[in-house]
């Protein structure tokens, strides 16, 4: 096997993997590890251990001894029969990332990028998030026993930001742009020999990847033609991309679905550049989003989500949020409460179908957060519970 590293996104230049400086030094773009592009699945683990353990042809760099796993990834993929049918498509699944220990696929990434600083002489972690990395890497910190800074904004409600402090982590929410403080955060890990384990560094991606390694074994390697991915800063999206491309590059699999970056209407900054066809993004400004795990005006992976769209066929949609808040209800009448940001695939599904999709698609939505995160758009529904006494009971059914 040739020597694993980390390259430059962009320009192709690289760095040892033992450095945990997320960003290229010559442009400033994204760093990526090395394809793996051979190896087999293990099968002699079975689905209770790591999915690092399942797929460790595929984590060749992983330091196996250190034991910080919570329980992370093999989840659920689920068939919506009654989408697919209603949408005239050959299947409709849903990767149900709810299930995770925290709740949402952040863990995926926080565990091989824990396991990572850990392997490099790192005693201190962190990471810049809006809700769901903040909770995944102050759990992890925990279990490992680090020192861990939790950096979130300064307007976060007392309610999201306790549980993330319970785990026992230093939060300092942080008055100002949310993107400086991403660019800060490299800074000062660089300075005070902290990992920050922000939303796209290398390791984070390589933790989402296995989003799509299941994907293939829960569809017998079957995969389906379109993927939809709820997009951000773009980590999630890249891991799933590079995922697919790892297992046929390896001959596991036969065809690399099309991904779909989907974003809110009220913060969509990838896809409204890929729909103007440009090569880069801009800030998007003011946003205004009911799905704020989504909400990142300025995504610092958002050229290279525009390279992965345009290399593989993508496709990229906005959904407003009345869109996006029945898609949520319509998913929890399929028994998965998901966030909104995670019902976004749903909606742009049915936005899709017929124009961009064609009917007998196979399709999988990626759902990656779990409602009571943000239980406060609860009450955008019509959620009715009617109070009796205990002698009504028999004439109420």
């Amino acid at each position: 096997m040739n020597e694993i590293i980390q390259s430059c996104t962009s320009c192709n230049h690289t760095t040892n993997l033992a450095e945990c400086y997320p960003r290229c030094p010559i442009c400033n773009e994204p760093l990526n590890v090395s394809l793996i592009e051979s190896g087999s699945i293990n099968y002699e683990a079975t689905w209770s251990d790591p999915f690092y353990i399942r797929y460790r042809d595929f984590y060749p760099y992983l330091d196996n001894t250190i034991k910080i796993s919570l329980g992370e990834g093999l989840t659920p993929l689920m068939p919506l029969e009654n989408v697919a049918k209603e949408l005239n498509l050959s299947s409709v699944y849903v990767k149900n990332e709810t299930l995770n220990p925290t709740w949402s696929f952040k863990d995926r990434g926080s565990v091989i990028g824990v396991m990572h600083a850990i392997k490099n002489g790192y005693s201190k972690i962190g990471t810049v998030s809006t809700g769901n990395m903040a909770a995944s890497i102050a759990a992890y910190g925990a279990k490992a026993g680090l020192k861990t800074y939790i950096f979130v904004k300064g307007d976060m409600l007392p309610e999201k930001v306790n549980p993330i402090a319970i785990y026992g982590p230093k939060v300092l929410q942080v008055k100002g742009e949310y993107s400086v403080l991403y660019e800060q955060s490299l800074q000062i890990g660089q300075e005070k020999h902290i990992a920050f384990i922000n939303s796209d560094v290398p390791m984070r991606i390589e933790g989402s990847k296995s989003i799509a390694y299941e994907i293939c074994e829960q569809t017998g390697f079957n995969v389906p033609d379109f993927v939809i991915i709820p997009t951000s800063a773009g980590g999630n999206f890249r891991g799933i991309v590079k995922g697919f491309v790892e297992f046929y590059k390896a001959g596991i699999i036969k065809k690399i679905p099309r991904p779909v970056c989907v974003q809110s209407a009220g913060c969509a900054p990838i896809a409204k550049a890929f729909l103007n066809n440009e090569d880069t993004i801009s800030h998007f400004g003011n946003t205004s989003t009911i799905a704020p795990a989504i909400g990142n005006p300025n995504p610092p992976s958002g050229n290279e989500v525009l390279r992965l769209l345009k290399r593989y066929l993508g496709l990229a949609v906005t959904v407003t949020n009345c869109e996006i808040i029945k898609a949520q209800k319509q998913l929890a009448s399929y028994g998965v409460f998901s966030q909104p940001a995670g019902a976004v695939p749903l909606a742009a599904l049915y936005k899709l179908t017929d124009e961009l999709i064609p009917h007998d698609s196979s399709v999988a939505l990626v759902t990656t957060g779990g409602g009571l995160k943000d239980s406060s758009v609860l009450g955008k529904h019509k959620l009715d519970a009617e109070v009796i006494n205990i002698s009504e009971l028999s004439y109420k059914l």
